[in-house]
């Protein structure tokens, strides 16, 4: 079954299989610094984990996502805490807050001035902007495996990409074009080990790149996830569990 296929997500196969997406966002947290109730929004909050962990450090947080799935992951796992469904291109607040904060969220949203516009709307002055998300030549040798599959059935997966992977000049640009002064970026490699053993890179491929692969049948998709195997073997499986070739970028950045 494919896990992300037209905006919708499969939160427990999220949180059973692709958990270290919260737990690297935890050194997102460490440059975000929440301070004892400050008012946090968590854009692109998942399943909730990290809302949780801002919360146990004792900030005010909420979280919004635009998958209607992952929140109500959220709301059941997290009860007492605030979550709501709001596309991170358009969503808007009542109440302005301290910090937005943002982990592995932000290549999914492919309009970015918007996305920098709502969070800029969202803060108060001097507020901050925080987060780390992928940045240029981000899954390059695993997007490349899959265009080259895809390639045999005539697909073009470049028509289908789903992802912004902007370098630093690009984004932080658009975060001083409008009104945030960049107080700390970087752009790094950072290999991620996928959890599933032999099996992460179809974890991954489920999780993250279902719409590559919606117009083909069972018996074709699986073809398809060993060819891809094969193709980033040597590359990418230490023996024992596989790699992601991730390149993040991560960025601190207040309103001026």
């Amino acid at each position: 079954m494919n896990k992300q296929v037209n905006g919708k997500w499969d939160a427990d196969h999220y949180d059973s299989n692709i958990s270290y997406v919260s737990r690297l966002g935890r050194g997102v947290v460490g440059l975000l610094a929440p301070e004892r109730n400050e008012r946090i929004l968590d854009l692109g909050c998942g399943t909730g984990d990290l809302v949780q962990e801002i919360v146990q450090l004792g900030a005010d947080c909420m979280g919004i996502d635009g998958s209607i799935e992952m929140i109500a992951q959220a709301r059941s796992k997290y009860p007492a805490l605030r979550f709501e469904v709001a596309d991170g291109h358009t969503f808007r607040v009542e109440e302005p807050f301290d910090a937005v904060f943002s982990n592995a969220a932000l290549h999914w949203m492919t309009e970015p001035e918007r996305v920098i516009q709502s969070v800029r709307l969202a803060l108060r002055d001097h507020g901050r902007f925080v987060a780390e998300f992928g940045g240029k030549g981000n899954i390059g040798a695993i997007a490349q495996a899959i265009s080259e599959v895809l390639g045999t059935w005539g697909i073009d997966a470049g028509k289908l990409n789903p992802w912004y992977f902007p370098a630093i000049g690009t984004y932080s640009a658009l975060l001083e074009k409008h009104g945030f002064e960049v107080r700390s970026m970087e752009h790094y490699d950072r290999p991620t080990p996928l959890d599933g053993g032999v099996n992460g890179l179809r974890y991954w491929l489920d999780a993250f790149a279902g719409m590559f692969f919606v117009n083909l049948n069972p018996e074709q998709r699986e073809e398809a996830y060993v060819r891809c195997e094969q193709l980033l073997h040597t590359q990418l499986f230490d023996g024992e569990r596989w790699i992601a070739d991730y390149r993040r970028l991560r960025f601190a950045a207040a309103v001026i």
